[in-house]
C-alpha cells in the first residue's frame, strides 16, 4: 500500500514541488516544441548540457547552474549554426550534443563520487532535489512563464506561419533563438526530474496528448498542464512505494497513458 503520508517527509515535498514546476513547463514548452519540429533539438541541448553539468562538478560549483549555461549555449550555438553556417541543422546538433557528452563524462570520471552523480543526471532523481534546488527551479519556471506570457502572439506566429510573422516584420530569427532559450532552460528543470536520457518524453508526451483531443493552444496547453502534473505524482508515488528510480515510473506513467489515449482516439 502507498503511505498516503509521504508528503511528512522534506524530500518528498521537495520533489512534489520539482515535479509541478517541470508539469508547468512540459505543459507551455513541450507544445511549442511539438509545433516548431524541435524535437531533435531539443534531446540535443540535453544531451550537450551534460558537459556543463561536469564541469560544474570538476570545479567544486553547483553543477545546475553550470547545466543551464552550457544549454543556454548550446541553444543559440545550433541555432546560429545552422541559420548562418553551411551546415545541416541535425549535423550541428549531432557535433553540440556528442561534444556535451563526451566532456560530461570525462569531466565527471575525474571528479570523485562521479558514479552516483553520473546516474543521477542520466536517469533523474527527482528524491535527491534539495531546497535550493527548487527554488532554482522555482525561478527558472517562473521567467520561462512570464516570457511566454509577454512573447505569446509572436511566439503563435512563429509556430504557425513564420513566413508571414516575417512579412509583417517580426524578428524571427531572434525569435527562434529566444525559443530555443526557454527549451534550453527546460531541459535543465527536467534533467532533475526524469534525467538527460528522459527529457524529451516528458516535455513532448503530455503535448502530444492533449493535441489530440483539444483544439485551442490554450486548452491543449491546459490540458498538457494537467496531464504533466498527473505523470509526474503517479510516477513519484509508485518510486516512493516500490523504491524504483522515479524518472522511469514517471515516463512509464506518461507512456502508458499515451499508447491508451491512441487505442482511444482510434
Amino acid at each position: 500500500m502507498i503511505d498516503l503520508n509521504f508528503l511528512s517527509y522534506e524530500f518528498m515535498r521537495n520533489a512534489l514541488l520539482a515535479g509541478l514546476a517541470a508539469a508547468a513547463l512540459c505543459g507551455i514548452i513541450g507544445i511549442y516544441v511539438i509545433l516548431n519540429r524541435i524535437v531533435f533539438i531539443s534531446d540535443g541541448i540535453a544531451h550537450a548540457a551534460f558537459g556543463g553539468i561536469g564541469l560544474g562538478y570538476f570545479l567544486g560549483y553547483d553543477p545546475l547552474a553550470f547545466g543551464i549555461g552550457s544549454a543556454v549555449l548550446t541553444a543559440i550555438g545550433i541555432g546560429l549554426t545552422s541559420s548562418r553556417a553551411r551546415v545541416s541543422e541535425d549535423t550541428a546538433i549531432g557535433v553540440f550534443m556528442a561534444t556535451g557528452m563526451a566532456l560530461g563524462i570525462m569531466l565527471l570520471t575525474l571528479s570523485q563520487g562521479y558514479a552516483r552523480d553520473l546516474y543521477g543526471y542520466l536517469f533523474g532523481n527527482i528524491l535527491a532535489v534539495t531546497e535550493s534546488d527548487v527554488l532554482l527551479i522555482l525561478l527558472l519556471t517562473s521567467v520561462i512563464l512570464a516570457l511566454v506570457f509577454l512573447f505569446y502572439k509572436e511566439l503563435l506566429l512563429l509556430s504557425f506561419d513564420p513566413q508571414y510573422a516575417q512579412a509583417i516584420g517580426l524578428p524571427v530569427s531572434s525569435l527562434r533563438l529566444m525559443l530555443l532559450a526557454m527549451v534550453a532552460f527546460s531541459v535543465v528543470v527536467l534533467i532533475k526530474v526524469v534525467g538527460i536520457i528522459m527529457v524529451i518524453a516528458l516535455l513532448t508526451i503530455p503535448g502530444a496528448i492533449s493535441r489530440r483531443h483539444m483544439k485551442s493552444l490554450p486548452s491543449i496547453m491546459a490540458g498538457s498542464i494537467i496531464l504533466g502534473v498527473l505523470f509526474v505524482i503517479i510516477g513519484l508515488l509508485i518510486s516512493y512505494d516500490l523504491d524504483v528510480p522515479s524518472g522511469a515510473a514517471i515516463i512509464l506513467t506518461a507512456a502508458v497513458a499515451f499508447f491508451l489515449s491512441t487505442l482511444l482516439s482510434r
